[in-house]
């Protein structure tokens, strides 16, 4: 597993790298200068050839870039042009709140897919098949922003259960912490739940109807020991690539949702930094996002290569 794990990291830094150069190379091409935000309208030439110079933004693009890289090598993220503070301490205050939504939208995700998954591949009642299908379908047609919405006016407005927006911690108060979170982590977790309890579904249903599977059964073998013994586990390697992959949409998911729930995270900081072309938490945000989607699918590999040895061979 080990020189697997060491195979798989040179594409994981190339990666990296080349995302970090196009995100640096695609914010300078956006329209808009920070100087002249910061400076104002009525602000001189002088005025604004001044700030440039004070924030670097006078120096070629690849000393810019280069003097990027070294800080994120140092962990010397910088101050942030506009918004104001350093940015480390932006992104932080900000991350934990995008990983609790994430992390719980992920939970839903493992347990909403794996019903639907299993539930729709050995039912034997139609309404309940039917009822997964239409489910699934309406989740994955549904977009967030609709979703989101439709929540809010169920359970907030009509039935008056569950909070509309916000955040309140975990450390002082639990119970009411977690009901500020469920209506925007079942928002963001419906599609992806959606389409991992699809292919969940098709994977048993693929390996019910093996051979061995059928002589198993044949031979008075229980339903139950087949599915969590056999059929189950020969269904999730794929399943396990596709959660990985699920894990990258909710955390680009999560921008949307937070705003809808007016959930303080790294989706409130990105629209502030965007709007006010604050070079430095734009590009140390979304590496960072980049980063974390490229841990989670390596992550992913290796729970792949460990459900099937023959990925590791290869």
């Amino acid at each position: 597993m080990r020189g697997y794990l060491l195979r798989r990291l040179p594409s994981a830094l190339l990666v990296l790298f080349g995302a970090s150069f196009l995100i640096f190379t695609i914010l300078r091409l956006v329209p808009g200068d920070p100087a002249t935000s910061l400076a104002g309208p009525d602000a001189d030439v002088a005025t604004v050839a001044a700030i440039r110079e004070r924030l670097g933004l006078d120096a070629p693009l690849l000393t810019q870039y280069t003097h990027w890289i070294g800080s994120l090598v140092t962990g010397d993220l910088g101050p942030s042009y506009a918004i104001g503070g350093q940015v480390s301490d932006l992104i932080g205050d900000g991350l934990g709140a995008t990983a609790e939504l994430t992390v719980a939208a992920l939970l839903f995700v493992i347990v909403l897919g794996t019903a639907f998954g299993i539930l729709g591949a050995t039912s034997r009642s139609g309404w309940v098949r039917s009822a997964i299908r239409v489910t699934t379908t309406a989740a994955l047609a549904v977009p967030p922003f609709v979703s989101g919405v439709l929540l809010v006016l169920l359970f907030a407005v009509v039935l008056g259960v569950l909070p509309p927006g916000g955040r309140v911690s975990f450390l002082g108060a639990p119970d009411l912490a977690a009901q500020y979170l469920l209506l925007p982590a079942l928002c963001l977790a419906l599609p992806s739940a959606a389409v991992l309890g699809r292919y969940l579904k098709d994977g048993i249903e693929r390996a019910l109807a093996e051979d061995y599977i059928r002589t198993a059964t044949a031979a008075g073998v229980a339903p139950r020991r087949l599915l969590w013994r056999h059929a189950l586990p020969n269904a999730l390697p794929p399943v396990v690539t596709l959660l990985g992959m699920q894990t990258g949409h909710l955390l680009g998911g999560a921008v949307l949702v937070e705003a809808i729930f007016a959930w303080p995270g790294l989706g409130q900081l990105a629209e502030q930094g965007l709007s006010r072309r604050d070079y430095p938490v734009v590009q140390d945000l979304l590496l960072l996002l980049v980063a974390v989607f490229v841990v989670v699918q390596l992550l992913t590999d290796l729970v792949y290569a460990w459900l099937d040895p023959r990925i590791r061979w290869e």
